[in-house]
């Protein structure tokens, strides 16, 4: 048989499938691996907080202040007003294991924050649309919920944790810490659902121990929403529950536990002060 030298055939090695997809199927299984990852990792935390005590907590955290924005020295009214407050909602929450300490952020958005150690931050906006202290203390409720919750601690070994699964895989920064906040979104849709839940639990637990109705509870989440609070609302919406849900869920949990639905409501005097 004659031997006849032949050119090889140059889509033997090409797949029949085309790279972009191939490419996508590839992302695809990584992502959904990093996020498998990110959900072991979730469930690892949240074990490993529970058996972290919050006075170590505290000590490990006890530098963590915001400075309240302005002049500082001239004391910010407003911060003795909602640590006064705090301190009111908080001795209705028996053996709450924190000093809490609140800072007054001047910015615009309408947001609130609890941080690990006791730490509450409050902007100066979310506190120039409240209309009532019953508002407000509803608003500070639920970010005593979060440290009962430990939340904050959990939220803060997530998204360490997951940057660093990221990076281990990836092994560039850039790259690793946009893929890190992706998996952090991805994974934290359900556990952030579970504990804004249990956070407006004791956020209406403390607001009807405080004034003997639940009246106001979320509405100011609700007003805002209608009235269109935009970029300023979008701060808060990023981190807590949609307005009308939420709404919904107060009402139905406050007429399970007996709450009044409605009562005298307390004026905010430091509503409109302006900073001296």
């Amino acid at each position: 048989m004659r031997y006849e030298p032949r050119v090889p055939d140059e889509s033997v090695n090409v797949s029949d499938v085309s790279p972009v997809r191939e490419l996508g199927r590839l992302a695809g299984s990584l992502l959904a691996g990093l996020v498998v990852l990110g959900i072991l990792i979730a469930f690892s935390v949240d074990i490993a907080v529970r058996l972290i005590p919050p006075d170590f907590e505290t000590r490990a955290f006890a530098d963590l202040q915001f400075a309240d924005s302005g002049d500082p020295g001239r004391p910010d009214p407003r911060r003795a007003s909602v640590q006064g407050l705090v301190a009111r909602l908080a001795a209705h929450w028996k053996g709450a294991p924190y000093a809490f300490r609140v800072s007054i952020s001047d910015s615009p958005e309408l947001n609130a924050g609890a941080f690990p150690g006791g730490a509450i931050m409050v902007t100066s906006g979310l506190l120039a649309e409240v209309k009532s202290e019953n508002e407000l203390a509803f608003v500070l409720g639920h970010e005593l919920g979060h440290f009962q919750g430990r939340h904050h601690l959990r939220r803060l070994g997530r998204s360490v944790l997951y940057g660093l699964a990221a990076s281990a895989v990836l092994g560039q920064a850039g790259s690793a810490a946009q893929t890190g906040s992706l998996v952090t979104s991805l994974t934290e849709r359900g556990f952030d659902r579970s504990q804004e839940e249990e956070a407006d639990s004791l956020g209406l637990d403390l607001l009807n121990a405080e004034y003997g109705h639940v009246q106001e509870a979320g509405a100011f989440f609700a007003r805002i929403s209608e009235s269109g609070g935009g970029a300023r609302f979008l701060a808060y919406l990023s981190t807590h529950p949609a307005p009308a849900d939420r709404a919904l869920r107060l009402v139905r949990l406050a007429k399970s536990r007996g709450y009044a639905p409605r009562g005298t409501l307390t004026p905010y005097a430091l509503v409109t002060a302006e900073r001296p």
